[in-house]
């Protein structure tokens, strides 16, 4: 489980295809600090470290993880959002974040804030993903490319995000343009909710 605050981003240093998988090597400052079987999420998706070599690590996604997530897109020398597994002695600072993302949106527009910045997020709308919690509420928890933040202005399809200086300098935020696609996980106690809702 997660907290949906970042850690820091690593960096990507090499990409592989093995059949359906990815494998990404990636270096940050702690990498001494993992273990192999240890989970970290990257932009969001929890993912397993296979192998340490010196100050790099390689995690590996398959199909399913492709498909629905950003990871695909990476190239080397992106920015990657991690965050390690909670301590059970810790705070939850954001969100109970799962690691397991939904699906992916795309940044649809980019407006200043008088020193933060909104983000506007457009994701296809399903009405029975919907009916099954996935979707976000105003003042409610998501999580962008494994950061916790709270919804601004939801609609069906879109909800917005406000970015203050110090998210922006030490996430990929800074990285993020109209037309970026992002990793969403919806909030976890929503779909709780929605499926009490229909065993009623």
């Amino acid at each position: 489980m997660f907290s949906g605050i970042i850690e820091e981003f690593a960096t990507v240093v090499a990409i592989q295809k093995d059949r359906e998988n990815i494998d990404f090597t990636l270096h940050c400052s702690f990498t001494d600090e993992l273990k192999i079987d240890q989970s970290v999420a990257h932009n969001g998706v929890c993912l397993t470290v296979v192998r340490i070599d010196g100050d790099t690590y390689v995690v590996t996604a398959m199909k399913e993880t492709l498909l629905r997530s950003n990871l695909g897109l990476l190239r080397v020398g992106d920015k990657v959002n991690i965050e390690r597994s909670m301590l059970m002695n810790g705070r939850l600072d954001g969100h109970i974040v799962q690691g397991h993302v939904d699906q992916t949106a795309t940044c649809t527009a980019m407006e200043d804030a008088d020193g933060s910045t909104y983000f506007t997020f457009q994701y296809p709308y399903d009405a029975d993903m919907a009916r099954r919690g996935y979707f976000t509420v105003d003042k409610g928890s998501v999580t962008v490319n494994g950061v916790s933040l709270t919804v601004c202005r939801p609609t069906s399809n879109t909800f917005q995000v406000a970015i203050i200086p110090y998210t922006m300098e030490h996430t990929n935020f800074q990285d993020i343009r109209v037309g970026t696609v992002v990793n969403l996980e919806f909030d976890i106690i929503g779909k709780y909710v929605a499926r009490l809702q229909q065993l009623q």
